[in-house]
C-alpha cells in the first residue's frame, strides 16, 4: 500500500525556517519532519512513498537523489573521480516525487499523483504531522468500515493552564494544560480507497481537498473516524518545532516507534 506525503505548501507561519527551505525539511534531531513521518509508517511495513512537491521541491528532490550517500562512509579519490562506499545506514524506502505545482491547493496536489495510484488502496498525510498512531490498527478500521475514507481524528490539549477561584480570588484549583474541550478535529493519517478520485473531478487545482472533497464524501456517508487518543502533534509554528525538537533530545520522543 502506498503512502502520499502532503509536502507542497508554503509554510507561511514558519518563515523563519522556510525562506531557505520547504516545511517538511525543517529538522527535529538533525533530520527533516517528512524523514519521521516516513520512519512511522516504515515500522508497520509501509515503505513506498509518493510525496506531493511544491514550494522549494527541489530541495526534496536534492535530499532523496543524495540520501545514500548522506547516509555512508565514503572515500573520494579526487584526482581519478573514483568514489568508494565503506559503510551505509540508510531506510529501504522507494520514494516518487512528483512536481505538483506551488500554488496548487490539496485537492490539485491529490489529482495529480492518481495515475501513482493506480486501482489500490492507499493512505495519505501531512508533511508537518507526528504522531504515535498505530498504523496497522488504522488499516483495520478502515476495511471493517467499508467506506471510502478514513481520517484520524484526535483531541487538541488546551495551550494554556486553566485556574478556578472562589469569590474572594483565591485559586481554588490549578490545571496545566488541560485536556481537549471534547472537539475532535482531523489529525490527517488517512486511508483512502480510489474512489475518492470521483470527488476530484473538473478543475480542483485551488480547491482544499478538506473544504470540499472531503466534505462531499462525509455527506455521502462515505466517511469514518479512527479516535486515536494518544501524542499527535502538527509543526505549525516555531513553538511547535522547539517542543518536537525537546522531546527528541529528551529521548522519549512518542513518535519514535523504531529503533
Amino acid at each position: 500500500m502506498k503512502v502520499v506525503i502532503l509536502a507542497g505548501g508554503l509554510g507561511t507561519r514558519l518563515t523563519e525556517e522556510t525562506t531557505v527551505r520547504p516545511k517538511p525539511m525543517i529538522e527535529i534531531g538533525g533530520k527533516p519532519i517528512l524523514w519521521h513521518i516516513m520512519k512511522i509508517y516504515q515500522q508497520y511495513g509501509y515503505d513506498d512513498f509518493v510525496i506531493c512537491l511544491g514550494y522549494k521541491g527541489h530541495i526534496i528532490k536534492e535530499y532523496f537523489i543524495n540520501y545514500y550517500l548522506y547516509n555512508s562512509d565514503i572515500t573520494v579519490e579526487l584526482g581519478s573521480n573514483k568514489m568508494d562506499v565503506h559503510y551505509s545506514n540508510t531506510e529501504s524506502f522507494k520514494v516518487t516525487l512528483v512536481d505538483t505545482g506551488t500554488n496548487t491547493n490539496t485537492a490539485g496536489r491529490l489529482k495529480k499523483i492518481q495515475k501513482y495510484i493506480g486501482n489500490e488502496t492507499f493512505m495519505l498525510t501531512y508533511g508537518d504531522g507526528v504522531s504515535d498512531v498505530n498504523i496497522n490498527d488504522l488499516v483495520k478500521f478502515h476495511r471493517a468500515h467499508g467506506k471510502l475514507a478514513t481520517l484520524t481524528s484526535i483531541q487538541l490539549p488546551g495551550r494554556f493552564g486553566t485556574i478556578g477561584t472562589d469569590e474572594e480570588g483565591t485559586v481554588t484549583n490549578f490545571q496545566e494544560k488541560p485536556e481537549g474541550d471534547g472537539i475532535w478535529i482531523n489529525g490527517g493519517f488517512f486511508v483512502l480507497e480510489p474512489g475518492i478520485f470521483n470527488y476530484l473531478d473538473g478543475d480542483v487545482e485551488d480547491v482544499q481537498w478538506e473544504k470540499k472533497p472531503l466534505v462531499d464524501i462525509a455527506n455521502d456517508g462515505q466517511l469514518t473516524s479512527f479516535r486515536h487518543f494518544g501524542f499527535w502533534k502538527c509543526m505549525d509554528a516555531l513553538r511547535d518545532k522547539i517542543e518536537l525538537e525537546e522531546l527528541w533530545q529528551s529521548e522519549n520522543a512518542p513518535w519514535k516507534n523504531w529503533k
